[in-house]
């Protein structure tokens, strides 16, 4: 079994400043990283700027930035900075998001999303190591040549300030072969998206193996890095309420994160062995029958994908999920009462030693 790290994901829709007086209780019962999602809401990275300033020691982790939505050097540029505020505590997590967010809100062709993601890495650590911006991909060149289109008038140039950290750790959200198999190749840790320990074989063991067996030792070991919903309670209204917390979120992936034939969360869904499960759920969401979409998400694969019980129960999530070699978990905490939740965060962190 690997040892695990507890972390949290920030909401993006809540109170951030009631989020803020908050963190440092969790902070304090346990939590050794915080997460902060982007989709198409505020952007991560000034709330993750203000957190660096009001925590620690906790890790801070972009989950995730849209690589489309910015340039590689803007990448990082970006973590450099995270990481000089934050003493070298900054992860730089990024994915490919999908065609509805990245043309819809952005505006951006969705393209060749395996073969940015490595050009982003390579380009990132060129510029954290402070070499030239002198890279010739089939994505992205720099400088950019009159033959590419441009004026012609670019320089190479190395960032200004001296990076605390040269390999700034940066992680893949993946859960598509290729990009999972890219994950193991060439990043510190990979994210995949509603996780089922026993699964991960089935799901992922193949592409993951591909990479490892193509990865750089210097990179270490593969951390994976996934989010599960937690609350540790007998109280069975409670844990009822958290189960339909779970159902309604993997219905609104499985079902209406994509259109019909262009789904990954729903061929993710199938990897694990629920074909004709997730085929009802995608046709009740897309119907717009989503309470009925949420009822038919299997009660196991919620138990699976979740920390969610009396603590003996929870602890035996645990070990699977650490089984599976899962290196963080970012536990969502579900409890009604801003003390519940810390409890809950600490009895993960006891459970998670």
């Amino acid at each position: 079994m690997t040892s695990m790290k507890l972390g949290m994901p920030i909401n993006y829709a809540g109170d951030f400043r009631e989020t803020m007086d908050n963190l440092a209780d969790f902070e304090k019962a346990g939590v050794a990283r915080v997460t902060v999602p982007e989709a198409y809401s505020f952007d991560a990275v000034s709330q993750l700027g203000y957190i660096a300033a009001k925590t620690e020691k906790m890790e801070l982790q972009t989950g995730i930035l849209p690589m489309f939505s910015r340039t590689p050097s803007n990448l990082a540029m970006t973590a450099a900075g995270m990481d000089y505020i934050s003493g070298g505590r900054f992860i730089l997590g990024i994915g490919a998001s999908g065609p509805q967010v990245i043309e819809g809100f952005h505006g951006v062709k969705y393209d060749y999303p395996v073969g940015r993601a490595r050009e982003n890495a390579e380009i990132c650590r060129m510029i954290w190591r402070r070499e030239k911006t002198d890279y010739q991909g089939r994505h992205y060149t720099l400088p950019l040549t009159k033959e590419d289109g441009g004026t012609g008038l670019g320089k190479a140039l190395k960032i200004i300030n001296h990076p605390v950290r040269d390999r700034i750790p940066m992680l893949l959200a993946a859960i598509g072969p290729k990009n999972t198999e890219l994950a193991a190749e060439l990043f510190e840790e990979f994210q995949p998206f509603l996780f089922h320990p026993e699964y991960v074989e089935a799901a992922f063991g193949e592409p993951l193996a591909a990479g490892k067996a193509k990865r750089d030792p210097s990179l270490g070991e593969l951390g994976i890095v996934v989010q599960a919903s937690a609350l540790i309670s007998e109280d069975a209204e409670q844990i009822e309420v958290a189960m339909q917390h779970v159902r309604n979120h993997a219905a609104l992936y499985i079902g209406g994160m994509g259109a019909r034939g262009k789904n990954f969360y729903n061929t993710l869904a199938v990897r694990y062995g629920y074909a004709d499960e997730a085929k009802l759920i995608q046709d009740l969401y897309l119907d717009g029958k989503k309470a009925e979409a949420a009822a038919a998400v299997p009660d196991d694969l919620v138990r699976a994908m979740s920390l969610i019980g009396p603590r003996s129960l929870v602890a035996e999530r645990v070990e699977a999920f650490a089984k599976s070699g899962v290196t963080v978990v970012l536990a969502g905490p579900l409890a009604p009462t801003h003390a519940e939740r810390v409890a809950t965060m600490e009895g993960l962190a006891e459970i998670l030693g």
